[in-house]
């Protein structure tokens, strides 16, 4: 808890300490002094205000407490260093309140506080004085989650976009409190480890899905308080599932009452439209070349953390951060200092993130959204990486989407885009996403792209997710894949939970659920997700089959998984696949059994071996391959 100093004769939570780490940018903490913070003062309880606005000739603090007069509670300047504070007694928890600004650059400003830990409800934009008290129940989980996280744990992760994984009675939002049981109950029986959430921190409109953020210290205030996000934290703790939070350094909301021109100045962005706006969204990005924004970005991220017992942040947009021309054409960006293309400050600002955040919470993971072939992206700095855990792999996301949505006759003609990951898939510690990006947009749902009549679809969505659970890499699925959704997701409705009364909705749950249970008790499946030598080719050549096959290692003797998939809707009898062991490989799972919907083709729980050399074994095995089937197989005494 800090301490309240007596400076000058007034209050102050900043120390000597904290304004050389603001001006430096490496402050990790700077929700501790900067914001609204309750407290008492010489036997007087209040709210001690603090705002960094150094282009201000006059700070006010206006809320319901005062009748929005900026004349009642100037605040004052803290030295050189641009702050700005006052004590207000007699505010407490729940009262509204913004800062006024008369700025040295033009007209007067009304503007949220950029530190506070609630909002109101949008469309509404006052800020909300709140403490952060609650009584975790976690400790377990805390102690437990460095193995949980792991690079050699299984990390099945389920994205959930909280406005709209489940409605209440007409519609409404469910409350963080309604969401808690309900998904950990879900998540827990469909096997998942972990849930990412899309950014829960506070944005204006609904419609970004929280990727246009201006609170980044306050969650949502649509589905209730911090207390209830944390509740819902808790619980899921609790029920033993792991939370990441999707979090946006990359861009911020233009909108009028967040951090945009906050002090009349280009105080959080660059002043350089080229620099300033991003060209996709329309958004503002921020100046990783101001250390005190480095201070609030820090800030921000060690907070969920530390005050939200997050387990992981994924970085929304990096590739837009690391390269000055991202979406930009000759002439509308600005070269670094050395003519190149690399945003330098960005890259240093990413790679003290991911230090600080290692060297305080060694038992999370940094997840980065990186759609480019930026080098040793998930490497310690160290070896002069960017210091990330994870990479989402986005190139076999498109490939694989790409080659799954052709007519299988054509997919023949496409089998690289199987086989051309394994080129790099060492190079980075990779998840595996099949994420929001890729069902909105008028991309269809997952089953809605897959080709053929309405059998086919649901066949290849099996095979789709039971390829992907064999392939190597950390696994993330959106909140609708797992039941087959027909529709498109939108964001205004719930999804659609009433497909489940029928049998090819329930096969595809029922599937998901099994590569879940297969995926966590086989550790061939998940030990060595992350290098090169947990993979190995079988097949990978039979582009006329459309049929691959390869091998799953863990680091147990005779630990390994083989994984067959046949990508046409052909059955394939007596096709055979090289093997390391003699003796009989038991069928672990098939995509094409009755109970997922299938047609019941398969090898009867299992083969033996032959003494017949294929692929480059001594042994190999006769099966019959299942219509647009993943099998997984393992040696039966393994």
């Amino acid at each position: 808890m800090r301490q309240v100093r007596i400076v000058a004769g007034e209050p102050t939570l900043l120390t000597e300490e904290d304004l050389w780490l603001f001006a430096e940018g490496t402050h990790a903490r700077l929700y501790e002094v900067l914001g609204a913070h309750p407290l008492t003062v010489d036997g007087k309880r209040g709210v001690l205000f603090a705002v960094w606005a150094p282009e201000a000739e006059a700070v006010s603090v206006v809320g319901d407490f005062n009748g929005w007069n900026p004349e009642r509670h100037r605040m004052r300047p803290h030295r050189q260093s641009g702050i700005w504070e006052c004590f207000v007694p007699g505010v407490g928890r729940g009262a509204l309140y913004k800062y006024h600004l008369a700025s040295r650059h033009g007209p007067h400003l009304l503007k949220a506080d950029p530190f506070a830990f609630h909002s109101e409800v949008p469309p509404r934009s006052a800020s909300v004085v709140w403490d952060l008290a609650h009584r975790w129940g976690d400790a377990d989980w805390l102690r437990a989650r460095a193995g949980r996280n792991a690079l050699d744990a299984p990390i099945a992760i389920y994205e959930v976009h909280l406005g709209s994984w489940r409605r209440g009675e007409g519609g409404r939002f469910l409350t963080y409190r309604e969401v808690a049981p309900l998904l950990a109950a879900y998540v827990t029986e469909m096997g998942f480890t972990h849930v990412e959430f899309l950014p829960v921190m506070e944005h204006p409109f609904y419609g970004s899905w929280g990727y246009q953020t201006t609170a980044y210290f306050a969650p949502t205030s649509r589905y209730g308080t911090p207390q209830d996000f944390m509740y819902l934290v808790d619980h899921l703790h609790q029920n033993g599932i792991g939370v990441i939070l999707d979090w946006v350094p990359s861009h911020f909301a233009t909108d009028g009452h967040g951090l945009g021109t906050f002090d009349g100045s280009h105080l959080y962005e660059h002043a350089d439209p080229r620099r300033g706006v991003h060209p996709d969204w329309g958004s503002f990005t921020f100046n990783y070349g101001r250390h005190e924004v480095r201070s609030f970005l820090l800030s921000s991220a060690l907070f969920w953390l530390d005050r939200y017992h997050a387990d992981g942040l994924r970085l929304d947009a990096v590739a837009s951060m690391l390269y000055l021309d991202y979406s930009r054409k000759d002439g509308e960006w600005v070269p670094n200092e050395h003519g190149g293309r690399e945003d330098l400050a960005a890259i240093a600002f990413l790679k003290k993130l991911n230090e600080e955040v290692y060297r305080q919470y060694p038992a999370v993971q940094t997840i980065a959204e990186e759609s480019t072939a930026w080098p040793m992206v998930s490497r310690p700095t160290s070896m002069g990486g960017l210091g990330f855990g994870l990479k989402w792999d986005m190139g076999w996301m498109h490939d694989t989407l790409l080659y799954m949505g052709k007519d299988p006759i054509h997919r023949g003609h496409h089998h690289d885009k199987l086989t051309f990951r394994m080129l790099y898939a060492a190079h980075e510690n990779f998840v595996l996403p099949l994420s929001h990006d890729e069902v909105v947009h008028g991309k269809g749902s997952l089953l809605g792209r897959m080709p053929g009549d309405d059998w086919q679809k649901f066949a290849n969505l099996r095979l789709l997710l039971g390829y992907l659970y064999a392939s190597a890499g950390k696994k993330l699925l959106f909140m609708g894949g797992e039941i087959g959704q027909w529709l498109e997701w939108d964001h205004e409705r719930a999804l659609e939970w009433a497909l489940l009364e029928y049998a090819p909705h329930r096969g595809v749950q029922r599937w998901v659920v099994d590569l879940n249970r297969l995926y966590r008790t086989q550790p061939a499946l998940h030990t060595r997700d992350c290098g090169d030598v947990g993979f190995q080719w079988v097949e990978p050549n039979d582009a006329a089959s459309s049929v691959v096959a390869f091998l799953r290692w863990g680091r147990g003797e005779r630990e390994v998984v083989l994984a067959v998939g046949n990508f046409t809707p052909v059955v394939r009898w007596g096709y055979r696949v090289g093997v390391p062991y003699p003796g009989r490989w038991a069928e672990l799972l098939n995509g094409d059994a009755t109970a997922y919907g299938g047609s019941g083709h398969g090898n009867l729980g299992g083969v033996e071996a032959d003494p017949i050399a294929a692929h480059g074994f001594a042994y190999s095995l006769s099966l019959t391959l299942p219509p647009l089937a993943m099998l997984f197989l393992k040696p039966a005494t393994g």
